[in-house]
C-alpha cells in the first residue's frame, strides 16, 4: 500500500433507526440521553439542521449507500433490493485502498440471509437483511459472510458494538471503512415495542415530552419511556466506541459520524411511525468528528442525508462521483457558504405519494391521491397537502395550507419544489391549489 493510502483517515458510520433528533442535549432534550454524542457535537462539527430526504428504511439506506434520490435508484419503498451493479460509497473506497466491513442492518436485499451480490460491495459482513425479523433485543442473530447464522451475545446494540470494536481493533494498522447499522431506537415489530435494555426500563417514564407527542398524544405515552432507554443505551454505545478508538490511538486519525435514517412521530401523524412529512419523521440528529471536522462548528445551514455520501468521500481525500446528487458539506465546514441551497427536498412512499419541501421557516408538501405509495414511485399530478410555518409553529399543529392569506407563500414554494424535484430527475409535474 502506497504512503498516500496509508494516511488516509479511518471512517466510522454509527448509523441508527428512526431516532429523532430532539432526542439529543443539543437539541434541548433535558433526560441527559446523550452525553457522548452533545461532546461531538460541540467538539466536532455539527449539523443543526439535518434531515433524512426518504423517511423509510431501506428507501432512506438506498440514499445513504448510493447518494442517489430513492426514485433514481428505484429503491423508493421496502423491499426493493438496490440493483446489481450499482455503485456505493464501498465500492468508492475499496477501490482507495480501505478495507470495508459493514455491521447490522441492512435492508437493500429482497433475501436473508445477503447473497453476496447483494452486499453493496462490503467486504466484511456480519449483518442480517432485517434486524428487526432476525433478531430480538436480547436475541442478536446476524450472518457472516459465509451466510452462517451467528448469534452475539448481550443486548443488541452491545452485541453489534463489541462486534464493531473487534473489526476497529484487527483492522488497526490499515485504513478502513466501517459502517456500523443499529435498529435501536426502532421498534421491534413482532410485538410493536420499543424494549430498552433492562437497566433502563422504567426510567424515562411520566418525564419530558416533544412538544408535538404532548398535543398530539399517538402511542408516546406507551412506548416513550422504552424508546428513551434505547437512545441512552446508543449513545453508551457510541461512548465505548470512542474509548475503543482512544485506547488504540486511533481517534486523530479516524473520522466518526453518527446520524439516523429518519425520526419517529409515534402514530401521531398516520397509523405508524414515519412516512410523514413532519419534522417528527424527517429531522435527524448528525454530528461528525475527526480530521477536517474537529472544532468544525454548528452548521445552521438544512443538510440532507443525500449528501453525506459526497461528504464522507470529499473528507478521506477521494473524489466524489459526478453523478452523485448530494454535495459535500466540507465547504460549509470550511465556512464557505455561498453555493448551498436553502432548502432540503423529501420524498415520501408507502403512507403515499408524496414530496415536500422545507427552508429555514416554511414546510410544503402535496400529495397524489390516486396513487399508491407501495407501488407507484411517483407522480405527473400532485394536490397541496401541508403548509406550515416553522417560525410561528415549530411543532407543526397548524396546518395553513386552505388559508389565502399564506396564497402566496404556497406559489413561491411550490415552485421551489418543482425546481428540486426536476434536480433530483422527476418530471415536473402539475401540482393543484388546496
Amino acid at each position: 500500500m502506497n504512503q498516500a493510502k496509508a494516511n488516509r483517515p479511518n471512517v466510522i458510520v454509527f448509523f441508527t433507526d428512526q431516532q429523532r433528533w430532539d432526542t439529543t442535549g443539543v437539541h434541548g432534550n433535558p433526560l441527559d440521553l446523550t452525553p457522548n454524542f452533545d461532546r461531538m457535537a460541540r467538539e466536532g462539527t455539527h449539523a443543526n439542521y439535518a434531515f433524512t430526504c426518504q423517511p423509510v428504511c431501506g428507501p432512506a439506506r438506498s440514499c445513504l449507500q448510493t447518494g442517489l434520490y430513492a426514485t433514481t435508484t428505484g429503491c423508493f419503498r421496502n423491499g426493493i433490493p438496490l440493483p446489481e451493479g450499482t455503485k456505493t460509497i464501498a465500492h468508492y473506497f475499496r477501490e482507495a485502498g480501505y478495507r470495508t466491513g459493514y455491521i447490522g442492518k441492512w435492508h437493500l436485499a429482497a433475501e436473508e440471509p445477503v447473497s453476496e451480490a447483494r452486499r453493496g460491495g462490503y467486504e466484511y459482513w456480519l449483518a442480517a437483511n432485517a434486524l428487526e425479523h432476525s433478531s430480538d433485543a436480547y436475541d442478536t442473530v446476524v450472518y457472516d459472510g459465509a451466510n452462517r447464522p451467528v448469534k452475539l451475545p448481550g443486548y443488541r446494540v452491545d452485541a453489534l458494538t463489541d462486534a464493531a470494536i473487534r473489526y476497529i481493533d484487527e483492522h488497526k494498522n490499515e485504513p478502513f471503512f466501517l459502517f456500523v447499522s443499529y435498529l435501536e431506537p426502532h421498534h421491534q415489530n413482532h410485538r410493536d415495542d420499543y424494549p430498552a435494555p433492562d437497566v433502563y426500563r422504567g426510567k424515562y417514564a411520566g418525564r419530558w415530552m416533544p412538544p408535538d407527542l404532548a398535543a398530539l398524544g399517538g402511542t408516546a405515552h406507551q412506548h416513550l419511556d422504552g424508546y428513551c432507554g434505547m437512545v441512552k443505551r446508543l449513545d453508551d454505545a457510541l461512548g465505548r466506541l470512542l474509548d475503543a478508538l482512544k485506547s488504540l490511538e486511533l481517534t486523530e486519525n479516524t473520522i466518526v459520524l453518527f446520524t439516523s435514517d429518519h425520526g419517529c412521530h409515534f402514530k401521531t401523524r398516520n397509523a405508524e411511525y414515519k412516512r410523514s412529512c413532519h419534522e417528527s419523521s424527517i429531522r435527524i440528529p448528525l454530528a461528525i468528528t475527526g480530521p477536517g471536522f474537529n472544532q468544525g462548528g454548528q452548521i445552521r445551514e438544512l443538510v440532507s442525508l443525500i449528501d453525506i455520501p459526497p461528504t464522507l468521500l470529499d473528507a478521506a481525500g477521494l473524489d466524489v462521483p459526478a453523478h452523485m446528487q448530494g454535495r459535500s458539506i466540507m465547504p460549509l465546514v470550511r465556512g464557505d457558504r455561498s453555493e448551498w441551497p436553502s432548502d432540503v427536498f423529501v420524498q415520501i412512499s408507502e403512507s403515499h405519494v408524496g414530496r415536500a419541501i422545507r427552508t429555514k421557516r416554511w414546510k410544503y408538501a402535496v400529495h397524489a391521491p390516486d396513487k399508491n405509495g407501495r407501488k407507484d414511485p411517483g407522480s405527473d399530478v400532485y394536490e397541496e397537502l401541508f403548509l406550515y410555518d416553522l417560525e410561528a409553529d415549530p411543532y407543526e399543529l397548524t396546518n395553513l395550507i386552505h388559508m389565502q392569506s399564506h396564497r402566496a407563500v404556497a406559489d413561491v414554494l411550490k415552485q421551489r419544489l418543482i425546481k428540486r424535484m426536476v434536480e433530483a430527475g422527476e418530471a415536473a409535474p402539475e401540482i393543484r391549489p388546496a
